[in-house]
């Protein structure tokens, strides 16, 4: 076993020396599954997001002109006029007879500022309660934004914002569907601690602030989506393989990078977050009943039986569509499949044969049990070896 991944390794080293990498190999590499070691899945994970460039002369000028984007967006979107404070005696210009924090204008700064809160406190709500079964998201980062929290500056942290403001998070919960809980079964069963996480030292933040930094970012510059609960889900995985890189030079960047691949997931994966285009063709009512379309075609039988206990697809397939089955999972197990997901060139398309390979693999489960039984198998999904399950959905595959 040791062997062959060394040799696995070995395999992934000469496919990314290539001056211009070859995509095609390095899909079918990945499919199986990518190594840690040397920072090997975090590169490929950027390639395969469609982040990192396939021609490796220009990776240079390319992150460092991202990087630097980045920055900017942090200067425009969370350091900006009307929260930066007086400093050593220096005027306020930033609040100005037309820019007052009472000021009735819509387009008022401080009026944005009030509605974005609306918004953050959304995400902080979620990201603090990311992987609560994990230390990681709790600790400190080791490279903690300092353009934020450099004492000469003395800017506004969202944490600080979040702290500050009078709003309830509970009155702006925007659950992405009316009939289907998108919590985790662990979280139904309360294993999510109820008080605050330890405050850390001035000058510190956690990997959750990160996160929510690169959350709040993303619906500040795409208000048409803005944040839905479960993204946090969607982008915790790939910040936490970025944030535990090997190769230190790229986990100093773990945030940028973390945020345009991100972005580009969601550039394909965004319409299901979107009510308004539920019952469309790119809508999650139409994903959710392509996974019972293949099921009825993969196993007849089961699919009849599903149908007989009006077990519809939206009582489950619905997270496990939106949320790339993140929450189905331990991380690892969840860093696994997205491999495979992210290697594929249809990855939705194959998300939906795992989805479909879950159902098959519980059958005789399913087809024995009642609509209480089945449902709570369905909710809270028995099986954890991802190898089995993945390689029931390649299989199921080759079989169309």
């Amino acid at each position: 076993m040791q062997s062959s991944c060394k040799m696995d390794i070995s395999e992934f080293k000469v496919a990314l020396s290539e001056d211009k990498l070859d995509l095609k190999v390095l899909r079918e590499l990945c499919f199986s599954g990518i190594p840690f070691e040397g920072g090997i899945r975090a590169l490929c994970w950027k390639v395969l997001l469609n982040y990192l460039p396939l021609d490796q002369m220009i990776w240079e000028s390319f992150l460092k002109k991202q990087r630097e984007v980045y920055s900017q967006f942090l200067k425009e979107m969370i350091i900006q006029p009307g929260i930066a404070k007086a400093n050593l005696g220096l005027s306020r210009e930033d609040v100005t007879m037309e820019d007052h924090p009472l000021n009735p204008n819509p387009d008022s700064k401080w009026n944005n500022y009030f509605r974005d809160n609306e918004v953050l406190l959304q995400i902080d709500k979620d990201v603090r309660r990311l992987y609560p079964d994990m230390a990681f998201f709790q600790r400190p980062t080791g490279y903690p934004c300092q353009l934020i929290l450099d004492p000469q500056n003395d800017y506004e942290t969202l944490r600080r914002r979040v702290e500050q403001t009078t709003l309830k998070a509970q009155t702006v919960d925007r659950n992405r569907s009316g009939v289907t809980n998108v919590s985790s079964p662990g979280k139904a069963l309360n294993l999510y601690p109820s008080n605050e996480y330890e405050v850390l030292p001035s000058g510190c933040e956690a990997h959750w602030e990160v996160v929510e930094r690169i959350l709040f970012i993303y619906a500040k510059l795409n208000p048409g989506i803005a944040y839905v609960q479960g993204m946090n889900e969607v982008v915790g995985p790939i910040y936490y393989t970025f944030a535990t890189d090997p190769n230190n030079e790229w986990k100093e960047h773990a945030e940028a990078d973390t945020f345009f691949c991100f972005t580009n997931l969601m550039s394909e994966n965004r319409d299901m977050f979107i009510k308004s285009l539920d019952d469309s063709q790119c809508g999650i009512t139409y994903k959710m009943e392509s996974v019972y379309s293949m099921l009825k075609e993969k196993d007849m039988d089961l699919y009849m039986k599903l149908q007989e206990q009006n077990i519809k697809p939206q009582y489950f397939t619905f997270r496990w569509l939106t949320l790339l089955l993140s929450q189905e999972f331990l991380l690892p197990d969840v860093i696994r499949i997205w491999d495979t997901l992210f290697s594929d060139q249809d990855r939705f398309d194959f998300l939906i044969l795992v989805c479909c390979a879950m159902l098959v693999l519980i059958r005789d489960q399913l087809l024995a049990g009642d609509f209480t039984v089945n449902m709570r198998l369905l909710q809270d999904y028995p099986i954890s070896d991802v190898h089995t399950i993945l390689a029931k959905a390649k299989e199921l595959q080759g079989g169309s």
